[in-house]
């Protein structure tokens, strides 16, 4: 390969829920940090690809198309087996990579998906409904309005991250002195205060879903098993939309744990064989760079594809430019060129190829680089 270019293929945009407030400010971003190929991947939704491309056009960045679902396993639920969802078992997320753009999505896979958005929107909207009857007992004196919030707040997709964004606005509208909104926060989580500095938008948010909106909060609700497609439906979509099943690793938490799927890395890989993926991703600053280059290296030995993002799927803004949880300042150069090597591979896949260095070439003119080439 002729240069390593750095590469950040799976972030969330509005088209789902970002710490972005526009598809704008995440490619300025990238192009302030000097990440030169980006990978939008919502959840349940391609909306958002036309304007990231163009965006990426005009910023002589290269761009990914991808995607995430929340899918179930049977086998591996009614085994009780935790695969990278740690509190769900069975719950599996999984990301399609380089799809094709224009959409080409059609027929029954473009039916399933638009049921599976709706299906997640209509528990999202019974969330708002338990969380204005739960405001109305505490005496809050105001509610939510669920259509403002997906007209204002979304770009047709609604999360619970929408309704703590939308509940954290509302109590900084109505309650303009800090007393004042630290009174409406104790009363409106039961008689526990808030602990997070209410200027730290991020933190206060994260607290109203845990407090409120998670298992054992007072607008909870149980997520219909509607809103999960089967693991190999999931893929059958991602593929008649042009794209390749990518499964998320976790790999090792802040506590160096890993789920039951993931801590046998050789079964692992196998059983992803024979469920026919060839892709995985990982989410670098969950992983310290010890543990990461050692999945990452032994999965693309595998023959994997592997690639890095950043999720961005909070409401923290943190940088594009990809780190691990114990190198801030970056990835080491061993996971940058297996971060590269995956993108060139999505990327050649993206355009009808499937070479690395049809991949690289085509990033190379993408980002103006001729002399690389």
């Amino acid at each position: 390969m002729s240069t390593i270019i750095d590469v950040n293929a799976h972030m969330h945009t509005p088209y789902s829920f970002s710490a972005f407030s526009g598809i704008d400010q995440a490619l300025d971003m990238a192009i302030e940090e000097g990440v030169g190929v980006v990978g939008i991947n919502d959840f349940y939704s391609m909306e958002g690809y036309s304007d990231w491309k163009s965006g990426c056009e005009k910023r002589h960045l290269c761009p990914i198309m991808g995607i995430e679902f929340i899918s179930l396993n049977s086998e591996d639920q009614a085994a009780g087996l935790r695969v990278n969802d740690p509190n769900n078992p069975g719950r599996t997320y999984i990301s399609g990579k380089g799809l094709a753009y224009p959409v080409i999505l059609k027929g029954r896979e473009a039916s399933l998906l638009k049921e599976v958005r709706e299906e997640s929107n209509a528990q999202v909207e019974k969330m708002c409904a338990k969380l204005n009857a739960h405001l109305d007992t505490v005496g809050a004196g105001f509610n939510l309005d669920f259509n403002k919030i997906v007209s204002e707040l979304t770009k047709g997709s609604v999360r619970e991250r929408h309704l703590a964004k939308a509940l954290r606005m509302a109590i900084e509208a109505r309650f303009k002195e800090g007393l004042e909104r630290a009174a409406a926060y104790e009363r409106i989580f039961g008689g526990a205060p808030l602990k997070s500095a209410q200027d730290n938008v991020a933190a206060v948010e994260n607290e109203i879903r845990s407090k409120l909106l998670k298992s054992g909060g007072a607008a909870f609700v149980p997520e219909d098993p509607k809103a999960f497609l089967p693991m190999e439906t999931v893929c059958e979509i991602i593929k008649a939309a042009g794209g390749i099943p990518t499964y998320p690793f976790l790999a090792d938490n802040a506590k160096g744990e890993f789920t039951d799927f993931e801590g046998d890395l050789q079964k692992a890989a196998d059983t992803l064989k024979k469920r026919g993926f060839n892709s995985v991703e990982f989410i670098t600053t969950r992983n310290t760079t010890k543990v990461l280059e050692e999945y990452s290296g032994y999965l693309q030995d595998e023959g994997f594809t592997v690639t890095f993002g950043s999720e961005h799927n909070t409401p923290a803004l943190e940088p594009i430019k990809l780190r691990t949880s114990d190198h801030p300042d970056g990835l080491s150069e061993k996971l940058r060129i297996t971060n590269f090597r995956g993108a060139c591979k999505v990327v050649a896949h993206q355009a009808g190829l499937d070479s690395i260095d049809a991949g690289e070439e085509i990033i190379m003119k993408s980002l103006n680089k001729y002399y690389y080439v």
